[in-house]
């Protein structure tokens, strides 16, 4: 079974792909029944780990004392666990109680994905002639979907329908969710109206975002669509249907735009913290875009791992919604458990580093944590969180630390790190 250490001589490779490319020469599919399509062959999950019940208390007490003084008087307000790959739990303050993650969320969603769709996976947008011969255009969430597979679409489907010299009436349908689902309950109304807070549709031209949030997709796609087909001499009947009614089954398969591959996915949402693609890879690793169902089951498959689940809630798949809830230890666990998966390189790949890489670009420069701590980020007002990987001279240590509601906490986290590179404080003596 792969182990960090492999995982830290791919990072350098994989990391250097860009999170938000297109897939090239993306030529047009031969027409097909709609038939199921084979899953991807997974190799199986490796046996629930997580933290062991018998290590669950602290073991390195030189440790644990100066991370207390560290916090000092703000105690209360966070939650920090530090442990190592043995699952030594080697500091622990308040990390059962439950808090606020903002995007720490992520690592929850993208762990989730990964392990049920597997690090080849593809969002799918695709067109299907109807035995009507009109059209439906469905679509997977592609964060990377824009103009011009939108004017690809249009193209095919012009060329599908006869014109007998007249100009071509292009009868398509729009599947797509519906408005009330467009958005977590649980998001603050004015979220809604930022490009981090874009609602989440099948259909999103680029990711339902401008300079802020799209606030009607369907509208801004059918107004994009019926300009396509009128520049190309055609003219357009569009509707919009649920993308919950299932495709007839005589549906003929036309052409589909694939979106960049998982780990591109992946990197998009812990890396650049996109919350729009991290929405999406829960409910697509769920299987189901009913919000709920998939909290269910991703709050299940965590259960399945071996996890402290005690005060975790599952709210939303990016992190924005405030009713999400998760521990310290729960996350530093989390964390662990991936390192022993069949897909860990994978995982590892798409944090963020300290000092060189996506949200951790800024900070930590010219510290001896720069380059060496690879993690996610969260922020919500009165909320930071980062939870991760920090190479040491003794081997990985799986860290998180949040805080709701701390004064300076970039420079608190900043001082626990550099407490658990110092190795000698948790010697094998003391342990």
């Amino acid at each position: 079974m792969r182990r960090v250490a492999s995982g830290l001589a791919l990072l350098s490779l994989i990391a250097g792909l860009p999170v938000t490319a297109q897939a090239q020469s993306r030529p047009a599919l031969m027409e097909q029944r709609l038939e199921p399509a084979p899953l991807a062959a997974l190799p199986p999950s490796p046996p629930p780990v997580g933290l062991p019940v018998l290590q669950s208390q602290v073991s390195c007490q030189a440790l644990q004392q100066r991370v207390q003084a560290a916090v000092g008087g703000e105690a209360s307000l966070w939650s920090i666990t530090v442990a190592d790959a043995q699952g030594h739990l080697l500091a622990d303050l308040n990390g059962q109680r439950p808090r606020v993650p903002a995007s720490n969320q992520k690592l929850v969603s993208t762990a989730f994905a990964l392990d049920r769709l597997g690090p080849d996976y593809r969002l799918n947008t695709q067109l299907w002639r109807l035995a009507d011969g009109s059209f439906r255009l469905t679509g997977e969430g592609d964060p990377d979907l824009a103009l011009p597979q939108l004017k690809r679409f249009a193209q095919l489907a012009l060329a599908s329908t006869s014109t007998d010299g007249q100009p071509s009436l292009v009868r398509l349908q729009l599947a797509e969710e519906p408005a009330q689902a467009w958005w977590p309950a649980g998001w603050h109304p004015d979220d809604r109206f930022y490009a981090y807070g874009a609602p989440i549709t099948r259909l999103a031209l680029t990711s339902n975002a401008i300079q802020s949030a799209v606030p009607n997709p369907p509208s801004r796609l059918r107004t994009l669509l019926n300009k396509a087909l009128v520049q190309q001499g055609g003219q357009a009947q569009l509707t919009l249907v649920s993308a919950r009614s299932p495709l007839p089954g005589d549906a003929v398969l036309v052409h589909q735009e694939p979106s960049a591959p998982m780990h591109n996915l992946l990197s998009l949402a812990n890396t650049e913290s996109h919350n729009f693609t991290a929405e999406v890879l829960l409910r697509q690793g769920a299987g189901t875009w009913d919000l709920q169902q998939a909290r269910a089951l991703a709050y299940r498959w965590l259960s399945e791992q071996g996890l402290p689940m005690a005060g975790v809630n599952v709210a939303d798949g990016s992190g924005l919604d405030r009713a999400n809830r998760v521990t310290s230890r729960f996350l530093a666990a989390l964390l662990l458990r991936m390192n022993q998966h069949p897909y860990a390189n994978q995982y590892l790949a798409s944090m963020a580093v300290a000092g060189r890489r996506g949200t951790l670009r800024n900070l930590y420069i010219g510290t001896p944590i720069e380059g060496r701590l690879y993690a996610k980020t969260g922020t919500l007002t009165g909320v930071r969180s980062i939870s991760g990987l920090l190479e040491t001279s003794d081997g990985p240590r799986y860290v998180s630390a949040i805080s709701n509601g701390a004064g300076s906490p970039n420079g608190t986290i900043g001082a626990v790190l550099r407490l658990v590179l110092n190795t000698q404080l948790c010697a094998t003596g003391q342990l």
